[in-house]
């Protein structure tokens, strides 16, 4: 699997998910820091990146595009360091792979991980679809 870690995100989660044997990029590395997050969301599309991220704009834009990629791990913690989060983090990716390699909205809050399939439509971004799956990370 291929990330790219957004600009919210410290860049020693490339270390992290690279030490992991996850080929991890920070968009820092390979784009405009002031960039939008449309073009961030192309440039993972192109190549074949999941979106690792704190902001919660891009479930928006997933849904307003009816976008089937990028994938998007959401990431709704207070505590975002890898020293902290990281091995939820890890699990997470091991247990939703397949749906992130086929398209996904993932959400890591403190209590759950939600995974909702894409491409969404707006008004499953504020219900609980069938397909959501809560699970302890």
């Amino acid at each position: 699997m291929k990330l790219l870690v957004d600009m919210n995100l410290t860049p020693e989660w490339v270390t992290f998910l690279r030490a992991a044997n996850i080929d991890a990029v920070h968009w820092s590395t390979v784009g405009a820091p002031n960039a939008k997050d449309e073009e961030l969301m192309r440039w993972a599309a192109a190549e074949g990146r999941v979106v690792f991220t704190n902001d919660l704009d891009f479930g928006a834009l997933l849904a307003a595009g009816n976008a089937n990629a990028p994938s998007v791990i959401q990431v709704r913690v207070l505590d975002l360091l890898p020293e902290s989060i990281g091995d939820h983090v890890l699990r997470l990716l091991a247990s939703h792979a397949e749906a992130l390699l086929n398209g996904a909205l993932v959400t890591l809050d403190e209590s759950r991980t939600r995974v909702r399939v894409l491409p969404l439509r707006p008004a499953r971004l504020h219900a609980e679809p069938e397909h959501t799956r809560s699970s302890e990370e």
